[in-house]
């Protein structure tokens, strides 16, 4: 029998069992209800029969001497009984509830550990994760469409075409594909081709072409503070002259 299995099968029984100790609980209450207004009406009584014993002069005013009599005692201790049942079945309730909880985290935990180490063995076999979003560029753009509404990622074409994962390139300016492109795939980069590898974002706004492989702009890791293409950096000096 499985874990999750086992868990369900415990599980199947708790309602029952709860229930069984709230249905205690709730006639202790009913019980503790009655006591407790018996002995208050128990006791007011006998602090007035003490009232007017001291008024008559029958009994002494020593404090010391006063006391309730033996049956509203009694009552007060047969209270503290019931009040003490109800707190050890609600203990027992949450225990059993923690019980099950503490279960389940203990199998999440080790599910989690055993997805880890899959995902490290498979990491192991040499392939290059492909990441496919653009936090990391420098211009801020995010990675939907920008002007033309072309979608801008790092997806090498291999993936996008057949699903799989293929070595980034940082260093050859080009790369020749051996599979089928899909037609229409955006292109990017001075290459005119499509999104693979680590890519950069052109700083100036205008810029036409957007994106470029890190290898085709000879670039080994993001840049820090802005970043303008060859194409554009004359234009921005332009602007800066003026």
């Amino acid at each position: 029998m499985t874990f999750l299995e086992d868990f369900q099968a415990s599980l199947d029984s708790l309602p029952a069992l709860l229930q069984r100790h709230y249905s205690v609980m709730r006639d202790l209450d009913k019980s503790l209800q009655v006591l407790q207004k018996q002995n208050e009406q128990r006791c007011e009584q006998e602090v007035e029969e003490i009232k007017r014993g001291i008024q008559c002069g029958n009994i002494t005013p020593d404090t010391s001497l006063i006391r309730f009599s033996d049956e509203a005692l009694d009552e007060q201790k047969h209270c503290i009984r019931i009040s003490d049942e109800k707190v050890c079945l609600a203990t027992t309730a949450y225990d059993v509830v923690d019980q099950h909880i503490q279960q389940l985290d203990d199998y999440l935990r080790k599910f989690d550990e055993d997805l880890r180490k899959e995902r490290d063995l498979t990491g192991s076999v040499g392939m290059t994760s492909v990441n496919i979003d653009n936090a990391g560029t420098k211009s801020g753009r995010g990675s939907e469409s920008g002007r033309g509404g072309r979608k801008k990622t790092r997806i090498t074409a291999a993936a996008a075409t057949a699903g799989a994962t293929m070595p980034v390139a940082v260093d050859t300016p080009s790369i020749d594909l051996d599979i089928p492109v899909d037609p229409n795939e955006p292109t990017y980069c001075l290459c005119n081709q499509v999104s693979y590898g680590e890519m950069v974002a052109c700083d100036n706004p205008d810029c036409k072409i957007e994106w470029f492989h890190f290898g085709c702009v000879g670039l080994r890791e993001q840049p820090k503070g802005k970043w303008f293409c060859s194409n554009c950096v004359g234009t921005v000096k332009r602007r800066k002259a003026k």
